[in-house]
């Protein structure tokens, strides 16, 4: 399984244009980001260490992701691949992948992710228009 690197997550000019940009060539982090990689460079790993169809997040999905602070590192990546993967197989359509108290609605024929909800403000949220659940 593979991800796909998705340009909204990287600040503008971060990869270089394509006369100037280089292998070593890093995506930009976020300002005041000074712990751990940026999301762009997990995903980036991710699409590294997997071997199939990618998977995406939607543009409101990675606001979701920033806002609330979710962590999304390669272990969290691999599992949640692995959920829809597990979801596609039973024929799901859009599903509700739980990893680790984190809530991701995917569109699982697309393999995208939909959005995301962290533990802390799943308190109040209904999920409709899902056809199944996965524990990842």
């Amino acid at each position: 399984m593979s991800v796909a690197l998705n340009p909204a997550l990287l600040a503008p000019g971060a990869l270089g244009s394509p006369q100037t940009g280089t292998a070593t060539d890093k995506p930009a982090t976020s300002a005041g980001s000074s712990s751990g990689p940026s999301f762009a460079e997990v995903l980036q790993d991710a699409s590294k260490t997997s071997g199939s169809e990618p998977l995406r997040f939607s543009k409101h999905a990675l606001e979701r992701v920033q806002r609330r602070g979710i962590a999304l590192d390669p272990t969290t990546l691999g599992r949640l691949q692995e959920g829809v993967g597990r979801a596609a197989g039973k024929g799901s359509r859009d599903s509700l992948v739980l990893v680790d108290g984190t809530a991701f609605v995917v569109s699982v024929p697309n393999r995208t992710v939909i959005t995301a909800v962290g533990s802390e403000h799943m308190r109040e949220q209904v999920f409709t228009n899902i056809d199944s659940a996965v524990l990842a």
